[in-house]
């Protein structure tokens, strides 16, 4: 068998293609979870703490800062000064939390949705039923 027909074979499989769809439609879906951290919950949350905090500025310089370089966190990663960004990792991980609760929606929906589909359990023949009773009575 070549090489060239065992990847069309791989290639052409159901879940490869299933992978491939879920990869991008995951691209997109994180681009809208990014837009709804950054554009609603964010600002929401720095209103809530007393002011219009721009969390991916909140950062502790590590390193001198050459003069010139502005004090924002573009301008002295630019720079090359080194930064400890825990407010860009919180932007990252609130992102994250809600990416993940997100799905975990999503996989519930499917999973009703699948049991609705799901045939009807045959019905147990009568001889188990009978077996179960007469284990059940010697279980008393």
């Amino acid at each position: 068998m070549s090489v060239l027909k065992e990847f069309r074979d791989f290639a052409v499989k159901g879940n490869v293609i299933d992978l491939a769809v879920g990869v991008i439609i995951g691209g997109a879906f994180g681009k809208i979870v990014d837009s709804l951290v950054n554009d609603i919950v964010m600002p929401v949350i720095s209103t809530l703490l007393g002011g219009h905090i721009d969390f991916t500025n909140l950062f502790i310089v590590l390193g001198y800062i050459p003069e010139g370089v502005p004090r924002t966190f573009d301008g002295l990663k630019k720079a090359g000064v080194p930064i400890f960004a825990y407010g860009n990792f919180i932007t990252i991980s609130i992102n994250f939390v809600l990416l993940a609760f997100v799905i975990f929606q999503m996989v519930k929906v499917v999973n009703k949705i699948r049991l609705l589909d799901a045939p009807p359990p045959s019905p147990v023949p009568e001889d188990v039923v009978l077996l179960r009773e007469i284990r059940d009575s010697l279980k008393k």
